[in-house]
């Protein structure tokens, strides 16, 4: 166990409250405070889904919206792939409990640098989300049912003060409550890879329908994205 000296607090416990104490910790704050330069706010996404969304900016919330198998899965891990190749740590909070190991590496997750998280009640699921969003670049949440107005601008503010990034799954965009940054829908095309009775399944077409700040509403297709969801 690491014992720390803190500035204005005596060895008893007891807090100096004399005005040097309150200013040196101040300082202190402020000397280790993480500097963020322009530069760095936003986060390079690869893969198909750069198509739709080049980068994604620190401070904002995403909203997907598209069935379990319709290409959300993907689109999802897409942003987790962009955290972890930026060398910072994604988290999901899986409430269906469909994510799959072999479906965040065909996206390009670093799974070193994945957390999952499954079994939230629906009671500690902002709680659990908030907390994560204080420690991880990334985090994905699958929304519960009956998600509040003022839980989920609760989370928007937390996402701004901590530079992190939510993405907000749902079977439909329009299901977060609150603002988003950016919404997607996606949507699942042709597969590929089966024959005429043989062959497995490889590959498939997504378009996804985008729309938020600064994006006219628009349909993007990028083909392939792998076997994923």
């Amino acid at each position: 166990m690491a014992v720390v000296d803190v500035p204005g607090v005596g060895r008893a416990g007891v807090p100096r409250r004399d005005v040097e104490a309150r200013a040196r910790l101040s300082a202190v704050g402020a000397a280790k405070a993480p500097l963020l330069l322009a530069r760095d706010r936003s986060i390079v996404v690869p893969g198909p889904l750069a198509t739709a969304v080049p980068s994604v900016q620190r401070g904002t919330v995403v909203a997907v919206g598209g069935a379990v198998g319709a290409g959300a899965t993907s689109t999802v891990l897409g942003f987790a792939a962009a955290a972890t190749a930026a060398g910072e740590w994604a988290a999901v909070v899986d409430g269906s409990g469909t994510l799959g190991g072999l479906a965040a590496a065909a996206a390009g997750v670093d799974l070193a640098r994945l957390a999952v998280v499954r079994d939230v009640p629906r009671d500690r699921w902002s709680t659990v989300v908030a907390a994560l969003l204080d420690g991880v670049t990334v985090v994905i949440a699958e929304l519960p049912r009956g998600l509040r107005l003022g839980d989920a601008r609760r989370l928007v503010a937390r996402t701004r003060e901590r530079a992190s990034v939510l993405v907000a799954l749902a079977p439909e965009a329009g299901a977060w409550p609150a603002e988003a940054s950016l919404r997607l829908d996606a949507r699942g095309g042709p597969w590929s890879g089966l024959g005429a009775g043989d062959g497995v399944l490889e590959e498939r077409v997504t378009t996804w329908e985008v729309r938020g700040r600064g994006h006219a509403p628009r349909a993007v297709t990028a083909a392939p994205l792998e076997l994923a969801g």
